[in-house]
């Protein structure tokens, strides 16, 4: 498999270089990290830089080393990051591209492109996590519409969020991986609640959502009724595989911070945790030719990450916590200081084996799909 760039994709990397450091110097302050109000207004601004400069469009419309490419160089720069515009950018919208109909795309890829909408993920329940196949939230159909009610949890940015990426049970009497839809639910839809959740570090970026006769039209379904699985899957692929391209080179940046650190402060001395710093430097090495690999097979396969993805999310979430385990010591007793970021995203990090399939669901589909073993009983 040839990992290697070519003329073309690296004389974007050197156009896209040049835009980001005539850009970035003119930013506004940054926003509080815990005012997602504040910080959904400054994420969109950027991503409208990002269109009028005909960079946004890199998530859908290049190809996947584009678009890694991309992430790769705007992390480097110290680009802001897509923050309340994630779902939409890295999970809904990719899924609308690939499966929506003509009308569906006209619809919401372009508002997502601009700025101009933010989406949340509605897939998660109180019983439904890792098992997220035995969902509850009903979706009755009446006429041209769906009458839905249930509830999320976890669900990303939904008090900042225009449109929730929604999963449903259409037909409770199917198999329950059959009876599932995707659907796009408008937030300001009536018998929609939304309850902020506050993580350990202060923040709110998920939130609990209770729907009660909740009306969704029947032409925002993505793909046919009853195949939400399979559409479900394709979302999955994306939040395990290309999505997490940028955090990769922001740890491979952390960890060279957190040596200077080290060195700084005196306990680079420290022979143990210098051993610890230089085997995260090989992993997050091997995880970026993994990313690679990723991509390009992706590109080979029509742009849609495969099961691979799983292989990369799972050793990656104990990565990022090990990465900042050692920030803690690093930082000695500051490590228990939440005023620095490092002691946030140790916190943070802490969700990374949850998020996007724990990390049991991600060996077990390592082990049906890719070694071919038999599914356990």
């Amino acid at each position: 498999m040839d990992l290697s760039y070519t003329d073309e994709e690296e004389d974007f990397r050197a156009r896209l270089r040049d835009w980001l450091a005539e850009v970035l110097p003119k930013l506004p302050e940054r926003p509080d990290p815990l005012d997602w109000p504040g910080r959904r207004a400054y994420d969109c601004g950027w991503q409208r830089a990002l269109y009028d400069a005909g960079y946004a469009g890199v998530h859908w419309e290049a190809s996947p080393t584009l678009r890694m490419i991309f992430l790769e160089e705007s992390e480097r720069a110290g680009a802001p990051y897509v923050g309340a515009n994630f779902v939409g950018l890295l999970h809904a919208g990719p899924t609308i591209a690939a499966e929506g109909t003509p009308e569906q795309r006209a619809r919401w890829l372009q508002p997502i492109l601009r700025g101009d909408e933010v989406w949340c993920q509605g897939f998660s329940e109180p019983d439904a996590g890792s098992d997220l196949a035995s969902l509850r939230t009903r979706a009755r159909r009446e006429g041209d519409h769906y009458v839905v009610t249930g509830s999320k949890v976890w669900t990303s940015h939904a008090e900042v969020a225009d449109w929730c990426e929604l999963l449903v049970r259409t037909d409770p009497e199917a198999p329950r991986h059959r009876g599932i839809s995707w659907l796009a639910l408008p937030m300001d839809a009536p018998g929609i609640t939304v309850r902020p959740l506050r993580t350990l570090a202060g923040s709110a970026e998920f939130a609990e959502v209770f729907l009660d006769e909740v009306p969704v039209p029947v032409a925002n379904r993505v793909g046919a009724e009853n195949d939400g699985w399979r559409v479900t899957m394709v979302t999955l692929s994306f939040e395990r595989g290309t999505a997490f391209v940028g955090e990769v080179v922001g740890c491979r940046r952390v960890l060279g911070e957190l040596a200077r650190e080290a060195r700084a402060n005196g306990r680079w001395d420290d022979a143990v945790l210098r051993r610890r710093l230089g085997r995260l430097s090989a992993e997050f090495q091997a995880l970026w030719r993994l990313t690679q690999r990723n991509v390009s097979e992706a590109q080979r396969t029509g742009g849609v990450p495969g099961a691979g993805g799983s292989v990369f999310k799972l050793r990656y979430s104990h990565a990022r916590q090990e990465l900042y385990d050692a920030a803690a010591d690093v930082l000695g007793d500051g490590g228990l200081d939440l005023g620095n970021a490092w002691a946030r995203e140790r916190l943070s990090s802490l969700s990374y084996t949850i998020a996007a399939g724990t990390s049991q669901i991600q060996r077990n589909i390592v082990a049906e799909r890719i070694l071919g073993l038999p599914k356990g009983r």
